[in-house]
């Protein structure tokens, strides 16, 4: 081997083993490889952010932007909430949902499906008193299934498709993915509907997160403030260091009978004020006696609070701003005035101090804050409400414009009347010239993190192939698959990326597995279409664990799951997608 392909099976190992690890966030990881392998001499100065100009990323981008668009329109979520009936049976119940999931994920983000479906389903369960950990994974599999369909339906789809460009002079168009996907993802659908709601944990089916927050909730009280009281020409937030001491927030002031506008905390009080605050009953009584405070009516969000504040459950993702923080880190009651109030955390429920708790992806928020106000810190939050409250955002007449609008760009570049990017382009100048995506929101609509692990790992995936590390890797598998006919080595390679995208991210995954896969085939004299399709459907299968997509880690808190509640539904659907899938890619794509 040569210094190169040492140098780089090192850093690839390093990289592997850093994502597993999980402690440091993937974009992360993935720069610091970039840099890295410049440092290294593999990676020339010219091409060491070429992938951020890669169609790939480009693709990836303005999908994450239109789903957003999509979203907002509110024309998917009127057809969602029409479509699920709480009042059908669990079985027809768990096959519809997971239906109009695989059909959005087919076009759309598959966390973005996700987000819309997942407020009905939870909705549907309290209705029909279940718990939801019965459909939430049926629903979460659904949507990484749908994304097989289409090429924009999921990333490792497009760096599929580019890298076919790449390598074989086309790329693969918008439905070339369909007739194996289509097969696949109905097959998937069908087993999670009849079977796989079975294989999860009788205890988990008895869990029920929306009760355990109720049971979190905290109690509002209302302080008057005496002629002797500390508060006394004190502002408020400074009498929050007093109340710390005892796990009480304040939430802010009544002058005469009406809250105090605007930034209350920078308020001076004066004597007759009446102070709104939150907290067990005994962590009020005690601040109360503290800061010399009169009991002025205490009742469960009762008094002035109940008539401006408004509770709100929230799911954390994986690239939410408060992930690994806490709420005292990123400020959130002295910059937005809402209060954390409590945390589920797979089946464990936390009340003191969660101000200082540092939240991770999964875990369940309880807010209090303003009605008018609360929508926007939760977007700001980059969590994901988990009640459904209808079209959150009111442009019913560009609803139709919106579909109409994505539905073209698609038929063109099917048509290969205008490049995919292009196209895509066009549809997001729409948008926001219609302001279905506003200039503030247009790029909070991607995830950065996934655009700069994406543009890091293409140059790194270059420099294996043209290092020739990538065909060492085939010819060891080849060798090691040696006197097995071309079919038993394709479901090797399935076998073999399903078990990296069960633990790496799929876009990772999909970068690395892909040049093997036409590597392989060259060495076999076989179609590399047969190979690029298998790395294309096995990298979206990640059905074992909660960090192999973004959408299990989602219903990890709202649906009580433990990391090993996965495998036991997921287990039998990947050995499913390779039984139903590898014949279906020889019909379609024979070698």
């Amino acid at each position: 081997m040569t210094f190169d392909q040492v140098f780089l099976f090192a850093l690839l190992l390093a990289l592997f083993a850093l994502l597993v690890w999980g402690r440091v966030r993937y974009d992360v990881v993935a720069l610091g490889a970039l840099i890295a392998a410049y440092v290294g001499g593999v990676i020339p100065k010219g091409e060491i952010f070429s992938g951020f100009g890669h169609p790939a990323t480009v693709i990836i981008a303005l999908v994450l932007i239109i789903s957003r668009g999509l979203y907002r329109s509110g024309a998917i979520e009127v057809l969602a909430r029409h479509l699920a009936v709480a009042s059908r049976g669990l079985r027809t119940h768990i096959g519809l949902m997971s239906l109009v999931a695989a059909a959005l994920s087919a076009v759309m983000n598959n966390v973005a499906a996700l987000a819309l479906l997942m407020p009905v389903d939870l909705q549907a369960a309290r209705k029909a008193k279940r718990s939801p950990a019965i459909t939430l994974m049926p629903l979460s599999f659904a949507s990484i299934l749908g994304g097989m369909v289409t090429l924009i339906g999921t990333p490792p789809n497009v760096v599929i498709a580019t890298f076919r460009e790449q390598v074989l002079g086309t790329p693969y168009g918008m439905f070339d993915f369909a007739p194996v996907g289509l097969v696949v993802a109905a097959v998937g659908v069908a087993y999670v509907t009849l079977i796989g709601w079975r294989l999860i944990p009788v205890e988990r089916r008895a869990h029920d997160s929306a009760k355990e927050l109720e049971d979190l909730r905290g109690y509002i009280a209302e302080g008057r403030v005496g002629e002797k009281s500390k508060a006394i020409d004190k502002r408020l937030r400074e009498l929050q260091l007093m109340a710390d001491e005892d796990d009480v927030n304040l939430l802010g002031l009544v002058r005469r009978g009406k809250r105090v506008p605007g930034a209350a905390r920078n308020e001076v009080i004066r004597k007759g004020d009446v102070i709104v605050l939150e907290g067990i009953p005994q962590g009020i009584e005690q601040f109360l006696g503290a800061a010399g405070l009169e009991a002025a009516g205490s009742e469960k969000h009762g008094g002035v609070a109940s008539e401006t504040l408004e509770l709100v459950e929230v799911v954390v993702p994986q690239d939410a701003r408060i992930s690994g923080r806490s709420a005292l880190d990123v400020r959130l009651l002295y910059r937005h005035g809402v209060t954390l109030l409590g945390v589920s955390r797979r089946g464990r429920r936390f009340r003191d101090r969660v101000r200082k708790l540092q939240i991770e992806a999964g875990d369940v928020l309880l807010l209090l804050g303003h009605a008018a106000r609360l929508p926007g810190v939760v977007d700001w939050l980059g969590c994901l409400p988990l009640a459904d409250r209808g079209v959150r955002v009111i442009q019913r007449h560009k609803a139709w414009v919106a579909v109409a609008a994505f539905a073209a760009a698609i038929l063109a570049s099917s048509l290969d009347l205008l490049y995919l990017p292009v196209a895509l382009a066009v549809v997001v100048i729409i948008y926001v010239l219609l302001r279905i995506v506003p200039l503030s929101g247009l790029y909070q609509s991607v995830e950065w993190s996934v655009i700069i692990l994406l543009g890091c790992l293409i140059p790194i995936g270059t420099a294996l192939e043209a290092s020739g590390a990538t065909a060492l890797i085939a010819r060891a598998i080849v060798d090691a698959s040696q006197g097995l006919p071309a079919p038993a080595v394709l479901a090797i390679l399935m076998l073999v990326t399903m078990t990296l995208s069960d633990v790496l991210n799929n876009v990772a995954t999909a970068l690395i597995a892909a040049p093997i896969g036409v590597d392989i085939a060259h060495h076999l004299d076989v179609n590399p279409d047969s190979f690029l399709m298998a790395v294309a459907v096995a990298a979206s299968c990640a059905f074992l664990t909660p960090i192999g997509h973004k959408n299990n880690t989602i219903i990890m808190g709202p649906g009580g799951y433990k990391f090993g509640d996965y495998w036991r539904m997921g287990l039998p659907l990947e050995v499913l997608v390779i039984a139903v899938g590898l014949p279906m890619i020889l019909l379609f794509w024979p070698l």
